[in-house]
């Protein structure tokens, strides 16, 4: 089978001719919802660092981990979701409601083929609700007045906000700080926040090379120090273990053999 053949009809208002970063994530998971250009992107990036498919699970691994913490160690019964991404297994939803039936979570992305799969799988039910908004991180004050989210979200008791492996795609120009400190600052005392961050300062010759491939073909993508990710948390308290690499976040049994491995900065913080 060619990679053609695995193509098949695009939601209205995607343009399949040009690379999208939810699309390339989802062929390196091993997904099916993503086209030519940005197979040939993922391959390019691919290689530069070969070891992308790997990281790319573990920051799955991270999602499920933290969702699982925030659950059973911080209480949180509501999520929004920033930058989900086409759905695969081990969604916030399903790994929430696993655990606590009556979970609520609020999706955002600006993907239509996220839109498209989200109409069909992320539905409410008997085991509490799910929504999604078609919006993204640079509309912090649209994606907080959508009906979708007040009707779904209770903003007077503790969130967790996840915004994993999306910063990356502000540039440092539309101050992706100030976008994601206005969503956190309208979230009670209590709430957490989860981030995972493309590190520099793993490999800065690789993640430039990353960088300049991406933007080769029109998808920014921005690797940051590990003290920039950290002004992501901003005042919040970071829970133990801290902002560490992505495969050293609480894994299930430990220590994890090199942990540097996935070019990922990840932490979960508590707002006091």
């Amino acid at each position: 089978m060619t990679a053609n053949d695995r193509d098949h009809p695009a939601p209205p208002g995607v343009d399949t001719s040009a690379a999208h970063s939810a699309r390339i994530y989802d062929w390196w998971l091993g997904g099916k919802d993503n086209f030519p250009a940005d197979r040939a992107m993922g391959e390019a990036i691919i290689s530069a660092i070969p070891s992308i498919r790997m990281m790319a699970r573990e920051n799955r691994k991270f999602l499920g981990r933290a969702v699982r913490y925030l659950v059973n160690d911080a209480g949180i019964r509501q999520f929004l979701d920033i930058g989900t991404g086409i759905p695969t297994e081990g969604n916030v939803h399903e790994v929430a409601q696993d655990l606590t039936p009556d979970a609520r979570v609020v999706y955002v992305d600006s993907d239509p083929i996220v839109l498209a799969h989200a109409r069909a799988l992320l539905v409410s039910g008997d085991r509490g609700q799910t929504a999604y908004i078609h919006a993204d991180l640079n509309e912090p004050e649209r994606i907080l007045a959508d009906p979708s989210l007040t009707h779904t979200l209770d903003l007077d008791q503790p969130v967790g906000l996840m915004m994993v492996a999306i910063l990356m795609l502000l540039p440092d120009a539309a101050d992706p700080w100030a976008k994601s400190r206005a969503l956190m600052d309208a979230l009670p005392s209590g709430s957490h926040v989860a981030i995972s961050h493309p590190g520099r300062d793993f490999d800065p010759e690789i993640m430039a090379a990353i960088e300049a491939v991406a933007a080769q073909g029109h998808v920014t993508m921005v690797p940051r120090v590990r003290e920039e990710v950290a002004r992501f948390f901003a005042d919040w308290e970071l829970i133990d273990p801290g902002l560490v690499p992505v495969k050293a976040w609480r894994p299930p049994v430990g220590p994890v053999p090199d942990p540097e491995a996935a070019y990922y900065w990840a932490g979960v913080a508590r707002k006091p």
